[in-house]
């Protein structure tokens, strides 16, 4: 059969709407034989790695593969907990969290679940525990506050190519930013005011976010914009001054230029101006993860130590704090509007003329 139809399905069951959020990804586990999948599948992504395909396919394979692998396990088996990778335990907790919100206010009519765009749970398992689940709606939250094309845009993808083998396509409503959002400025100034009032303010407070390569921002992606312009948000929220603060880009691969300021040279470089105290923080991540645990908790932390800084503190993402799930659940119920239970999800009797209407037609369900 072409085109899936949900398992167990019967015209009696009753319409419901679908929550969705989503994440980057994680390997099963901290070594080689993981991490192998794990990134075939997410640098093999055309949204993720911009070149052409066959000549990226003898790179990929012929180079990277054979070595990062293990390098990548290396870097996992730091930050890896009893409970499996950071970004999965932090995802996980927030689907907890959002998924009892909706419970408490809106009963059975809302299921929720979480999926990872590379490795497990995959988006089609998510897709499929919604749609079984009689959500025909459903809202999806890719937890990436800045748009960019290489994660969000990827999201969408994997959403799409799963719908071209659905038989009833659900109605779709897609979040695809909310760096601006003033719930989310504010809850990530209360997290700096609350390691403020903890450990005191540094020389300097850095606002770090993944890069990606300049080619993309000239090429018309909006990821450098937003993310600047969470960074002035949140400074305002905070009264910071323009010298009290900075922007800078993480995470680059390979040898092409990516956006800048780069972070491992901004901090190699801060102690030399007499900025001896740092506080970084990472605003485009939702949940720590290798990114934040490794890289910036600890081998950017070296960087600066090493160049003559004398304090270096990394102030944690906001995982599942309960500021954030409840400014993550209202997002989600404002992009709900108008998927009112007893009207946009149907009635009792609409279920019941559906069932009646397929059996006369011949179906047995």
């Amino acid at each position: 059969m072409k085109y899936q139809s949900q398992q167990g399905f019967t015209h009696k069951q009753a319409d419901k709407v679908g929550v969705l959020i989503t994440n980057l990804g994680t390997p099963e586990a901290p070594t080689k034989k993981a991490l192998k999948p794990y990134l075939k599948q997410f640098l093999s992504d055309p949204r993720v790695v911009e070149v052409p395909k066959l000549i990226w396919w003898f790179i990929l394979n012929g180079v990277i593969l054979r070595f990062r692998p293990k390098r990548s396990a290396h870097a996992y088996s730091t930050v890896w907990t009893e409970e499996g990778s950071p970004l999965l335990v932090h995802t996980k907790n927030q689907f907890t969290g959002i998924e009892k919100r909706f419970a408490d206010k809106w009963g059975d009519d809302v299921v929720v679940d979480f999926a990872m765009r590379y490795g497990q749970p995959s988006v089609d398992s998510a897709i499929d525990n919604l749609l079984n689940k009689g959500a025909r709606k459903i809202v999806v939250l890719p937890l990436y506050p800045q748009y960019c094309a290489s994660t969000t845009g990827s999201t969408f993808d994997a959403i799409a190519a799963d719908f071209t083998q659905r038989r009833w396509l659900p109605e779709l409503r897609f979040i695809n930013q909310y760096h601006d959002h003033d719930p989310y400025i504010t809850c990530i100034a209360q997290s700096i005011k609350a390691h403020w009032a903890n450990h005191g303010r540094a020389d300097k407070l850095l606002f770090s976010y993944h890069g990606i390569p300049k080619r993309y921002l000239l090429n018309g992606d909006p990821y450098h914009c937003q993310c600047y312009k969470t960074s002035r948000l949140i400074a305002q929220a905070l009264g910071l001054q323009a010298d009290e603060y900075m922007t800078v880009f993480q995470s680059r691969f390979g040898r092409e230029e990516w956006l800048k300021p780069y972070t491992d040279e901004t901090l190699k470089g801060l102690p030399a101006q007499g900025v001896k105290s740092v506080q970084v923080i990472c605003p485009g991540f939702s949940s720590d993860c290798l990114e934040t645990v490794e890289e910036i908790g600890e081998e950017n932390r070296e960087y600066f130590m090493e160049s003559g800084g004398e304090r270096y503190e990394y102030i944690t993402s906001l995982n599942a704090e309960e500021g954030h799930l409840d400014m993550l659940f209202e997002l989600l119920e404002q992009n709900m509007q108008g998927w009112k239970t007893g009207d946009a999800l149907g009635t009792a009797k609409t279920y019941e003329n559906r069932a009646e209407l397929a059996k006369a037609l011949g179906a047995e369900q």
